[in-house]
């Protein structure tokens, strides 16, 4: 068995095309039944602001599935320390034993989130696009933004945080990094208004964005909503859509925005709800003018960890990398 760090990770496992092209892939091969992929098994630590998920899924004709396991701990910045963490496991679907283990304390998944980002903007933004709308500051909203560089370019970032403080310090690293200007602004409404895409990345309990605030021709990707208790979009939001997309429709209308727009009744299991795997498979034609509202609800899916955790696994690999641990079964004689 192997074992990789996550220090090693991070300097060969990168978001980049590839990693973009092999969630994207993932998404299709979801869309066509070629996955296997269980429902969501999450712990929620409420005394402690924390849940642990464990998301799996097995795509047909892998050699390895993944297991993951995720936590995120929204107080943990009192600490000094990262909210989200984790590590995967990948197991053989010949035998079921253990190949590797991924202690990536949660990269991989900040990495297969950013990606899932980019292929929604790539099907449901507009082509040429101004100004980016970021809500959030934190780690995966930096993801996030370089993620979308990779299939739209833009000139300016509007970044809106609770703390001012966070935003001032996005702004500056993202602005250094991309070479763009990247502007803390004091309201969420005025980044909805004032941008062409917009990207939720916060662990909300209640609606960020309001539907009054839409306009022809955005773009809203919301990833943040994971759970029963989150909500970062009005549930409004997502009627008023002329395109509605998700990741997966069953564990959206369970954890993400779908189930808020479910429950008051403005969606139904009639409305016209796209899986993003549709689009990607070429089943659905996404944003078809510039004057359509589209919006995405992603939750995180197992088969995107599957995906990125065999993805960087080969990129290991090629590479020598990783610390052998020996783990052989006992051999039974009968």
């Amino acid at each position: 068995m192997l074992l990789f760090t996550e220090q090693e990770l991070r300097q060969y496992v990168h978001l980049n095309e590839e990693a973009v092209n092999v969630v994207e892939n993932a998404f299709s091969q979801l869309a066509k039944n070629e996955v296997i992929m269980p429902p969501i098994m999450r712990v929620d630590i409420e005394d402690q602001n924390g849940e642990v998920d464990v998301k799996t899924a097995y795509i047909q004709k892998k050699e390895m599935f993944a297991i993951k396991i995720s936590s995120g701990f929204f107080n943990n910045y009192k600490l000094g320390l990262p909210s989200g963490n984790g590590m995967m496991i990948l197991i053989s679907t010949q035998t079921g034993i253990p190949e590797a283990i991924l202690l990536d304390n949660g990269y991989l998944t900040d990495v297969r989130t950013a990606a899932a980002g980019a292929v929604a903007a790539k099907y449901l933004s507009k082509e040429n696009i101004d100004t980016v709308g970021v809500i959030g500051a934190g780690s995966q909203a930096k993801y996030q933004l370089r993620a979308l560089r990779l299939v739209r370019e833009f000139k300016k970032v509007l970044v809106y945080s609770r703390t001012a403080k966070n935003a001032q310090t996005f702004a500056m690293e993202m602005a250094n990094e991309l070479e763009v200007e990247v502007q803390p602004v004091e309201t969420a409404e005025a980044v909805v208004r004032n941008s062409d895409t917009v990207i939720t990345t916060t662990p909300a309990k209640e609606p960020i964005i309001k539907a009054e605030w839409l306009h022809p021709g955005l773009h809203i990707t919301a990833m943040g909503s994971d759970a029963e208790h989150k909500q970062e979009l009005e549930a409004e939001v997502l009627a008023k859509a002329d395109l509605l997309v998700c990741d997966k429709i069953s564990q959206c209308a369970r954890l993400g925005e779908l189930q808020h727009a479910f429950s008051l009744g403005l969606l139904s299991e009639q409305s016209p709800i796209i899986e993003l795997g549709e689009l990607t498979s070429k089943k659905v034609v996404g944003r078809k003018h510039d004057e359509q509202i589209t919006v995405c609800d992603l939750t995180g899916t197992g088969v995107q960890d599957t995906a990125i955790a065999l993805f960087a696994y080969q990129e290991m690999k090629k590479r020598n990398k990783g610390l052998i641990i020996e783990n052989h079964p006992i051999l039974l004689n009968n």
